[in-house]
């Protein structure tokens, strides 16, 4: 289908419908990363506000000793609340569930209001000493201006979703100066879906926005880090070790943060005074502990370098996760990304300084394991192991540990889904009874049967049929796919038209090969009493068109077949009438 650019101009052109979604991708890259840096100006203009001005103002109405410190979360709570109750309740709490949320039910439709709402609640909250971080905020804001372009154009269904991972994945690059990190982190998480139609947009919109805020920042690691290397073969086993820890911290903080949420939820109090206190108790926290303030990178970066008391970051594992959980539990707006690089660092760093301490000749510093445990609890708390790995990178610039990191993130994240299978990102959407996987809602998948959506009129094949033949049927058919059977019916296997291409210029066996003999005979199957979640898993598996529909107690039977159009067709349309 084409697409023709609105408004008219003095000459005729048109475009197609890729070359509509590149130009787009484009365009959403340069959005989010003028909104990225404009993001990150406000966060420093309120922390300014916050922690510069307003600490003057307290320090001489109240005094020099700084009691008062709790006034400043709390007061940017006070400010947060009227924005996410009032005026777009997808700002509160980390955002990407709000995004994965669109993807799956909404079409990709977001809210043009959500980008701004996001952008200033945020940036009061992080700004006002509020644990949270960046990358949540801002790809919801990008996700927001890829939907808006999509929905501006009138693109199909399929093309906002894919502009919404656009944005997601220009935002972790803009922020994080990791475009690889951003497509694979939009791919994985937000889409679901890795084909090249999806991956190309996504890929062009993370450049753009990464070029666009190293022209202005320069290209430079979010952190600089000593030099790093495998001492010993012998610290495989430990960095697994530690990956079942930051696996088993990542739960914790996942759980913590699920039960702040509902804590709160609880509270008979005025939901709008909610953040406020929330952004108290965090303040009283802050006041013994200000490592908990903000994103925390000066401790990560400390904590690389081996300049942190061990019973410090010890207790800075959980003062962290409490800080993020009353933050985002009590409404704030925020990310959780940069908290668990923070709990991430810290725990690495404790469990370093204690095996290096017990076995310094083959085991590397703190720091080591620091940069380490960052990568595995993000993989824990996000189950993306691949994003944890490239991120790490990114943000560093330092490939040299890459065995141990791997290592690490791939037990982190099989620990985690062992102790508790929700991760940071679907807990919030479980406890609103929407299941989502691969970008789509499998709570609608698993409620309805294949039966409801086989078609049970389908066209054959008979297995003697010659390959001459056989081009005439497909000749004169709508479909490519069909069924082959035996003469009494029996269901043998699947011919496609991919089947003949390998022997297409061999004329002189057109009369010589038979349907049986080029038939896919290792096929998948469904029964009619199979989920339509479980269908699109088999589906998946090579990526198949079509699935024969056979009876359960005897295969050979066909019943129906089940085409992939109509299973998504249906899905959208029971998302539809279920928002009605």
């Amino acid at each position: 289908m084409d697409y023709h650019l609105k408004p008219k101009l003095p000459f005729h052109f048109r475009l197609s419908e890729t070359q509509i979604l590149i130009a787009m991708s484009i365009v959403v890259g340069l959005g989010t990363g003028l909104g990225a840096m404009a993001f990150m100006k406000l966060i420093d203009y309120f922390r300014h506000v916050f922690f510069g001005y307003s600490e003057q103002v307290l320090t001489a109405v109240v005094g020099s000793f700084n009691y008062w410190i709790p006034l400043i979360p709390m007061a940017g709570g006070l400010i947060v609340g009227p924005i996410v109750y009032k005026f777009a309740t997808e700002a509160k709490g980390h955002g990407v569930p709000e995004v994965m949320l669109a993807v799956a039910r909404k079409g990709g439709i977001i809210r043009v209001r959500v980008a701004l709402a996001k952008a200033v609640a945020s940036a009061i909250c992080i700004g006002s000493g509020g644990s949270a971080g960046r990358e949540g905020p801002i790809v919801q804001i990008g996700s927001a201006i890829g939907s808006a372009i999509g929905q501006l154009f009138k693109m199909s269904q399929g093309r906002v979703k894919i502009l919404v991972g656009c944005g997601a994945a220009a935002g972790i690059s803009a922020v994080f100066n990791a475009p690889i990190a951003g497509v694979i982190f939009s791919l994985e998480v937000i889409l679901g879906d890795f084909a090249i139609k999806t991956f190309s947009p996504v890929l062009l919109s993370s450049v753009i926005a990464s070029v666009v805020t190293r022209s202005v920042f320069g290209d430079h690691p979010a952190f600089s880090v000593p030099d790093y290397s495998l001492v010993s073969a012998w610290e495989i086993p430990l960095y697994m070790i530690l990956g079942g820890v930051c696996g088993s911290v990542a739960v914790l903080f996942t759980a913590t943060l699920h039960k702040t949420e509902e804590l709160f939820d609880r509270i008979k109090m005025q939901p709008m005074l909610k953040p406020a206190l929330g952004g108290l108790i965090l303040g009283i926290i802050g006041v013994f502990y200000p490592q908990v303030f903000s994103d925390g990178y000066d401790t990560i970066k400390l904590t690389l370098y081996g300049n942190m008391l061990v019973l410090l970051t010890l207790m800075l594992i959980f003062l962290k996760i409490a800080a993020t959980s009353l933050t985002l539990g009590s409404g704030n707006s925020g990310g959780i990304f940069a908290p668990s690089l923070f709990i991430g660092a810290v725990t690495g760093g404790t469990f370093g300084y204690v095996i290096h301490y017990l076995l310094p000749e083959i085991t590397a510093t703190e720091g080591a394991y620091a940069l380490v445990g960052m990568a595995a609890l993000v993989a824990g708390t996000t189950h993306a192991p691949i994003t944890a790995i490239l991120i790490i990178f990114e943000m560093t610039s330092d490939y040299r540990i890459i065995l141990p990191l791997m290592v690490a993130v791939v037990f982190s994240t099989l620990v985690a889904r062992h102790i508790y299978e929700p991760s940071i990102y679907t807990i919030k959407l479980i406890k609103r009874g929407i299941f989502i996987k691969g970008g789509k809602d499998t709570t609608v998948l698993k409620s309805y049967r294949v039966s409801e959506v086989m078609d049970r009129e389908f066209e054959t094949i008979p297995a003697d049929m010659p390959m001459a033949r056989i081009l005439e049927k497909i000749e004169a058919s709508r479909g490519m796919t069909f069924i082959v059977t035996d003469r009494t019916g029996k269901f043998i296997g699947i011919l496609s038209f991919q089947d003949l291409l390998s022997i297409l210029t061999q004329e002189s066996l057109n009369y010589l090969i038979i349907a049986k003999d080029i038939a896919t005979t290792d096929y998948v199957a469904v029964y009619p009493d199979d989920d339509l979640e479980t269908a699109s898993k088999r589906l998946a598996v090579k990526d198949s068109k079509l699935l024969p529909v056979v009876n359960k107690e005897d295969p050979s039977i066909i019943l129906g077949v089940l085409r992939r159009e109509d299973l998504v067709r249906y899905y959208n349309r029971k998302l539809i009438e279920s928002f009605k």
